[in-house]
């Protein structure tokens, strides 16, 4: 008997007061499920919270204990507000300091009598942690346990995110398949339900979308599975029960 896929999950905690206050558009969100969508990392929640200590040590300690893995963005720059690494810190209950490997690092963009306050601000690594390479700026994120802590601007995310993953255990790749419905949602619906019953493994779920050619609106059925065997049966049923409701409704 084959083993099922092993599954590996994970959260995305957004962190910064210029998100909630829609100052700033969140662009790290679609990236970050895609990625981890396409090396088998089951992206399962994602939160947004403030520049606020115990707000983020709490977001933290829920997720790292409820998946695989908790992506962080946001918050390690060099201002005063920058304190998502003194609040992971916190939240795993090690020391935080200056950390020379950090420094290193900036020294290769920096002058050592350039390196102030403020840009030090951002070597400070929780004790035990590893650092996440940033090829764009130098300035290191970090990952302790199964927290990867990351940069908020979109580029630099990108690239860090590339970065840790490599060190990821990953699982099975999810599989997706699509089919234009052709009807009205209400037409199949109950034929929908009952294929979505039959194929525990696989997700299946209806969305309109609007046709750039022309027509309007359709709706397109997708589904999702890790099990290669259950999604293309599913798709031979959806098709089956779609084309017999064309034909009862005269439209085949």
């Amino acid at each position: 008997m084959t083993a099922a896929p092993k599954t590996i999950t994970a959260a995305i905690l957004v962190i910064g007061d210029e998100i909630l206050s829609g100052r700033t558009k969140d662009q790290n969100i679609g990236f970050i499920a895609d990625y981890l969508t396409g090396v088998g990392i089951d992206l399962k929640e994602v939160r947004i919270v403030p520049d606020v200590e115990e707000e983020i040590v709490a977001a933290v300690n829920v997720l790292r204990h409820r998946y695989t893995y908790l992506f962080t963005t946001g918050g390690i720059g060099p201002t005063h507000d920058d304190i998502t690494a003194d609040s992971v810190a916190k939240a795993v209950g090690v020391s935080i300091g200056v950390d020379q490997r950090a420094v290193d690092l900036l020294l290769t963009r920096l002058k050592k009598e350039d390196l102030n306050e403020a840009r030090l601000r951002m070597c400070r690594i929780p004790e035990g942690a590893d650092l996440i390479l940033n090829p764009i700026s130098a300035a290191p994120g970090f990952k302790i346990g199964n927290v990867m802590v990351m940069a908020g601007v979109p580029r630099i995310m990108q690239a860090m995110l590339a970065s840790v993953v490599e060190t990821l255990e990953t699982g099975a790749k999810m599989l997706s398949e699509s089919v234009e419905a052709g009807l009205p949602e209400g037409a199949y619906a109950k034929g929908l339900e009952e294929t979505d019953k039959k194929y525990p493994d696989v997700s299946i779920g209806s969305y309109p979308h609007f046709n750039t050619s022309g027509g309007g609106f359709n709706n397109q059925i997708v589904l999702r599975s890790k099990n290669p065997d259950s999604l293309a049966a599913a798709k031979a049923d959806v098709e089956a029960m779609l084309e017999t409701l064309k034909k009862e409704r005269g439209e085949a």
